[in-house]
C-alpha cells in the first residue's frame, strides 16, 4: 500500500503535489536508491522527473529550472557532495532560483551534513534512511510552500 493511499484511509488530506526532480550528478553510476527514492515520492502524490546518470550540475539546474520545480533531490555517493552542491547552489543563484529546496542523499561524514546545511541544504539522508521520513520531508516542504502561497495572496 503507498503512502498516499494509506493517508486516504487514514482519512487525512494528502499535501499538494510538488514537482520534484531527482539527480545523479558526476561520474557516479550507482542510482538504485536515486530510483527508489523516485518511486516513493511518485507513489506518495509527487511528480518526479529523474535526470538519470553522469549530469552536470549545469544539466540539472537547467533540468530544475525547464520543469519549474520547487525541489531538488540529488543523490551523491561519489564523495563530491560538497563541491557539487555549492556549484548546484551558484548555479541556481544565477537562475534567480535560490528558492529551490535541496534535499542530498549519499554517504556523507557528520561534519560534511553539517556544512551542507550551513550552505542552505533543506535536509540530508545518509545511507538507512528511512523512506517515510525522506517523503515526510518533502511533503513538510510542499505544505510549507502552500502556507507562504496562501500568505501571500
Amino acid at each position: 500500500m503507498n503512502v498516499l493511499r494509506q493517508r486516504a484511509d487514514l482519512g487525512g488530506a494528502a499535501p499538494p503535489r510538488l514537482r520534484v526532480v531527482i539527480a545523479k550528478p558526476g561520474l557516479d553510476g550507482h542510482d538504485r536508491g536515486a530510483k527508489v527514492i523516485a518511486r516513493a515520492l511518485r507513489d506518495a502524490g509527487h511528480e518526479v522527473i529523474y535526470t538519470g546518470l553522469h549530469q552536470t550540475p549545469e544539466q540539472i539546474v537547467a533540468t530544475v529550472i525547464a520543469e519549474d520545480a520547487p525541489v531538488l533531490g540529488l543523490s551523491v555517493l561519489s564523495g563530491a557532495h560538497l563541491t557539487i552542491v555549492g556549484r548546484v547552489i551558484e548555479l541556481l543563484a544565477r537562475e534567480d532560483a535560490s528558492d529551490v529546496r535541496i534535499l542530498v542523499g549519499g554517504i556523507i561524514p557528520d561534519a560534511d551534513v553539517r556544512a551542507l546545511e550551513a550552505m542552505g541544504v533543506a535536509a540530508v539522508f545518509t545511507p538507512g534512511a528511512d523512506i517515510r521520513r525522506i517523503v515526510e520531508t518533502v511533503d513538510a516542504l510542499s505544505a510549507d510552500r502552500t502556507h507562504v502561497q496562501e500568505t501571500a495572496c
